[in-house]
């Protein structure tokens, strides 16, 4: 009986616990999404007549072929790897389709640098009056940069990638063939992978540390629900604009963990999500504290998964602006 007793006391203890960590957790690290301030709803162009011209919305209808939303936070030195990359594959497409429209969103997140200066001098240089740069008043994070630039896309297709130009631009191509394939009433994700080498000809060239966090991180991911997608944090994804509308107006996370909160609200709204091999390589220079984000990330995860299970965050059944 005393045994008993004493099972029953150590649960009910073990419960409590967990239930005030569960709470602490949803309290102090669930994201919370600043508003735009008002000058974030301007981006700057080569136009001579309008270079401060009012940014579109993800509601509105799509006027040009491909949105390439850029987030950058003090990428003076790489970004300009990115941007030639970008250059020569427009060049390369509008060969064969010469009627291919796109539009370049580099979403400057507070950067201290030149990195919108950079931008735009190449933007001049190279006379490309489809980039766009958006400067944030402060540095929300890759994910929040990311969803503000997606946001305000005008594509048919919409999809981000790095600024540090670890993969190889005209993947896209392939992402884009899978998503047309894949797609089930207009809507579809489609995401770089650098897991898949197995099943094609593509080339990654990563150090053994970040190799053995990415297993650790995925296994972590897997635990907490997300399946089925071996490469979750790959900054090369691509969005058809139905599910851009669908995802997008649901997002809460501004940093790191933002990746995996797409595939879940994807999955919320049944929408398919397509794995694609990429070519990619490290590059030095990444912004990221591998400890420290780490056990950021790890715990922003945990919050994220706990309010969409306690219900505290609703996935909208309408797209919205």
């Amino acid at each position: 009986m005393l045994t008993v007793e004493i099972l029953v006391s150590a649960a009910l203890g073990l419960a409590t616990v967990l239930a005030v960590c569960t709470g602490l957790v949803v309290r102090f690290k669930s994201p919370q999404p600043r508003q735009r301030e008002e000058s974030e709803n301007y981006f700057l162009c080569i136009d001579e007549k309008h270079e401060r011209q009012r940014l579109g919305s993800l509601s509105d209808e799509p006027t040009v072929d491909l949105s390439i939303i850029v987030p950058a936070y003090n990428e003076e030195e790489r970004l300009p790897v990115l941007l030639k990359d970008i250059r020569e594959y427009v060049t390369a497409r509008r060969q064969s389709e010469p009627k291919f429209s796109y539009e370049l969103i580099i979403m400057d997140d507070g950067s201290r640098d030149k990195t919108v200066d950079v931008a735009m001098d190449f933007a001049r240089t190279h006379k490309i009056r489809e980039l766009k740069a958006v400067r944030h008043v402060i540095n929300r994070g890759k994910g929040g940069a990311v969803t503000q630039g997606i946001m305000c896309s005008l594509g048919r297709y919409i999809m981000f990638c790095d600024a540090d130009g670890a993969t190889r631009f005209s993947d896209i191509d392939a992402l884009l063939a899978q998503a047309k394939k894949s797609a089930v009433e207009g809507q579809v994700v489609a995401i770089g992978s650098r897991n898949n080498q197995a099943l094609s000809d593509t080339v990654v060239e990563r150090s053994h540390i970040r190799a053995f966090l990415q297993w650790g991180f995925h296994t972590y991911v897997t635990i907490l629900g997300v399946r089925g997608v071996r490469d979750t944090q790959c900054g090369f994804k691509l969005f058809s604009r139905e599910a851009a509308r669908r995802i997008f107006p649901n997002m809460h996370v501004e940093r790191f963990i933002f990746d995996v909160e797409i595939l879940l609200l994807a999955r919320y709204r049944h929408i398919p999500v397509v794995e694609v091999p990429v070519n990619w390589h490290e590059v030095a220079g990444s912004k990221m504290s591998i400890v420290r984000d780490s056990i950021q990330m790890a715990l922003d995860l945990l919050a994220v998964r706990l309010n969409y299970m306690l219900g505290n965050w609703k996935v909208s059944q309408t797209a919205k602006d």
